[in-house]
Parts: structure tokens; sequence; C-alpha cells
């Protein structure tokens, strides 16, 4: 089952290419106890993701390289990892944007300004749905065998 000790095994990625918001939410969930990876790139993050799919993914959508709607198609469309859930944090804020996000497979959407312990809420929300998740399927896989 799922407790408090599921933040120490959340590998988060985080996706940003301005620095100072980087640092920044590297920063707060690290303190928080997560396992935190940064990118700073879209194909540094796809790149990082299939070595090794994190619990969860906070990507940013105005990126240089791969927008974050399109990077997000692509963690969908990855068998490896499409069932990673992904947090948009952006300065975008409007409607059509939020459901531009949602549509290409965000399971949540936060604008910035962020709010530390709003961030932090949903990230132990999301991060704890996925790793029972993950529980399920191990359970599962061994009662099948």
């Amino acid at each position: 089952m799922v407790n408090n000790k599921s933040i120490a095994r959340s590998d988060i990625l985080v996706v940003d290419d301005n620095k100072a918001n980087l640092n920044l939410l590297v920063s707060l969930l690290t303190e928080a106890g997560y396992n935190v990876r940064p990118a700073n790139t879209g194909e540094l993050a796809l790149r990082s993701a299939q070595a090794k799919p994190p619990t969860l993914i906070l990507l940013d959508i105005k990126m240089p390289d791969i927008d974050g709607y399109e990077l997000c198609r692509r963690f969908k469309a990855n068998e490896k990892t499409s069932a990673i859930p992904i947090i948009f944090i952006t300065v975008l804020d409007n409607e059509s944007d939020k459901i531009k996000g949602f549509q290409a497979g965000a399971v949540d959407y936060v604008p910035k300004p962020i709010n530390k312990e709003e961030v932090l809420a949903r990230v132990y929300a999301h991060t704890r749905i996925r790793l029972m998740q993950l529980d399920l399927e191990s359970h599962n896989a061994i009662l099948a065998e």
C-alpha cells in the first residue's frame, strides 16, 4: 500500500528550458523528499524518460526545441512512457491552452507563477495514484504467475 514513504520511491522528471524555473522546481521537490531529474530540452527529456521512466513528469509548454504539447504527445505515444502522468506547469493560462494540454494527454495543469503548496499537493496526489497503479500491476503479475 502507498503511504508517505512513497515520496522517496517517486522519481520526477522536471522539464523546463528556463533555468530559474527549473532550479525552483528541482529545489522545491528535492526539499520535499522526491528524487528529481531536471531536463532543459525536450530531446533530453525524451532520452531521460526512455532510459528510466519516471513516476511523474512536470512539463513546461513553451520550449525552444519541442513544445510541451508535442513532447506530451510523444510520451503518450511511446509504450514505455504512455502511462506516466504529466502535469503542465506553464505561463500559458487561458482555457484553450488548458484544453489543448489535456487533449495532448496531461492529467493536470498548473499556471505560473506557481504556488509552492499547490504544486506539492498536486505532485503528491498524482505520484500516489501512479505508485498505486504500479503496485497493482506488480501484484497482478504475481497472481498471474
